[in-house]
């Protein structure tokens, strides 16, 4: 059984069929990518993942517990953590700011600034928070604002938001859309630099394929909200039913 076990889930929209008996299941400490064209269900099944949509039917359990009908600040004290496709950081703070927030959301869900409880509390949430920037190597512009960054270091930025609430489960959804080559490079060695270090299991939604083959272990292929194939990126690149429906060859 994996650390994510989504099983017989449906999602309808009025007439559409959004997610059809999706099942799926992640392994933890393993990097599973969700995959398919536009449309496909990708986005919607992320979203039940973190609790911004309920399924009409099914399961979403993770390490045993289920997280359907939970508030998404509870799914994040629940130890799981979303990237999303434009970051959200506030750009009105600096990017150890940025990154001190979420120290304080993980203990009553609320995203805002607390004053310090003393010197030692400060002293060790500013050093947590230091260690994080320096794994996603952002120290040196901890004191820039962050809406001056470039959308790479917004990237990065964010990921240490979520990394410093120690998650088990990291959600991302297409961190690499927007970005030039050499930044997409860079996020790629990022996270699987990130994954070694923290022991932390990644699910996710990407359409470059050079970034799926690179990072993912097992490949969950979606077509109309089904899923079609889940294998291994070796099997995924020549599989008969993927390449009909959506991959062609992987851009390497």
């Amino acid at each position: 059984m994996g650390i994510l076990e989504v099983k017989g889930v449906n999602k309808r929209f009025g007439g559409l069929q959004a997610l059809g008996n999706v099942n799926l299941s992640v392994q933890e400490n393993t990097c599973h990518a969700i995959i398919g064209p536009n449309g496909a269900g990708k986005s919607t099944l992320l979203n039940c993942l973190v609790g911004k949509l309920i399924p009409d039917s099914g399961s979403v359990m993770f390490d045993g517990q289920s997280v359907l009908g939970r508030k998404p600040f509870e799914i994040n004290q629940m130890g799981i953590s979303r990237v999303f496709q434009t970051p959200e950081i506030f750009g009105d703070l600096t990017v150890i700011e940025n990154v001190i927030i979420p120290c304080f959301a993980k203990r009553d869900g609320a995203f805002r600034m607390h004053a310090f409880e003393n010197v030692s509390q400060e002293k060790a949430i500013i050093e947590q928070a230091e260690a994080i920037l320096a794994d996603v190597n952002m120290l040196e512009k901890r004191n820039m604002h962050a809406a001056s960054l470039s959308r790479g270091d917004k990237r990065r930025l964010e990921m240490a938001m979520c990394l410093v609430q120690e998650p088990r489960l990291l959600l991302l959804d297409e961190p690499t859309a927007g970005m030039a080559r050499a930044d997409t490079n860079n996020t790629i060695d990022l996270l699987k630099e990130i994954k070694e270090k923290r022991d932390i299991t990644m699910a996710i939604i990407e359409h470059d394929m050079h970034v799926v083959f690179s990072l993912a272990d097992r490949i969950t292929v979606l077509a109309q909200g089904t899923p079609l194939v889940e294998e291994t990126p070796e099997n995924i690149k020549g599989h008969p039913k993927v390449r009909e429906a959506y991959l062609g060859e992987a851009q390497v």
